[in-house]
């Protein structure tokens, strides 16, 4: 066990899926997952296109409903009928591939709109909080400005200040970086790891491994809709223990260095 991982194992599940199974149609795109996160855990999902690892996250705020089994985060079930996914949707932020800011909106606005409306905050209090999370990521002096007149690495940063606001217990990323030019990689990658430092509770669906082995406590590797290994990131890299895992691994990284 590394230190990372011995670091959560007293800590409670903050998120459990237990026999998820999920279908398009008759395409059974997740079968039989099973997954407990630990407050604070930082866990790295990774896998060929197609193989579900987006479609888990999205279920974890319902963002896609599942046919069988139990999702529970942060002691919320969330596939009692839906009733209670507000409340779980308040304590779990999400940052997209595509940014999804409001384009007609500046970037101040757009950090303020949600806490305003669901935290109830005032106008003024909720631009001090989205003026200290624009500051978290680098941008303050980008805030009177509207999306457009932003990178794309600046426009993927207010994107994580913008569920910062909600003061989130749990952050999913669903590949935050695949959209973006390589040279902005970085200056996302960056804020990412500041989140993890402070202990922030992570998924995320990527393929940059060098984020996985520096940050992750867990990695994570699906293929056809099912967890086919799962491990902390030295054991992951060094010695993973099924041929499918080798064969990604030994694709993905040969790309990297291409």
């Amino acid at each position: 066990m590394t230190d990372a991982v011995a670091t959560h194992a007293g800590a409670e599940s903050i998120i459990r899926m237990e026999a998820v199974n999920k279908w398009y149609g008759t395409f059974q795109v997740l079968t039989d997952i099973d997954l407990s996160v630990r407050t604070g855990e930082r866990i790295v999902i990774c896998g060929p296109s197609g193989s579900g690892k987006s479609t888990l996250i999205r279920c974890i705020n319902r963002l896609e409903t599942v046919q069988k089994g139990k999702i529970v985060v942060d002691g919320i079930e969330l596939t009692a009928g839906g009733k209670n996914v507000d409340a779980v949707r308040a304590e779990v932020g999400m940052v997209f591939q595509q940014f999804n800011l409001f384009p007609h909106l500046t970037i101040l606005q757009n950090c303020t709109l949600a806490p305003m409306r669901s935290r109830g905050m005032s106008k003024e209090e909720a631009e001090q909080v989205a003026m200290k999370y624009l500051t978290r990521v680098r941008i303050p002096e980008q805030a009177h400005k509207y999306p457009s007149q932003l990178s794309g690495g600046q426009q993927q940063r207010v994107a994580i200040a913008r569920a910062l606001c909600m003061s989130p217990k749990i952050m999913l990323f669903d590949e935050p970086t695949s959209a973006l030019d390589p040279e902005m990689v970085k200056e996302v990658l960056d804020t990412m790891i500041g989140l993890a430092e402070d202990g922030m509770t992570m998924l995320c669906v990527t393929h940059e491994m060098g984020f996985a082995r520096s940050v992750a406590d867990r990695v994570i590797f699906m293929a056809d809709g099912k967890i086919v290994e799962q491990a902390p990131p030295q054991e992951f890299f060094g010695s993973p223990r099924h041929e499918k895992t080798r064969q990604f691994l030994g694709q993905i990284l040969s790309s990297h260095q291409a």
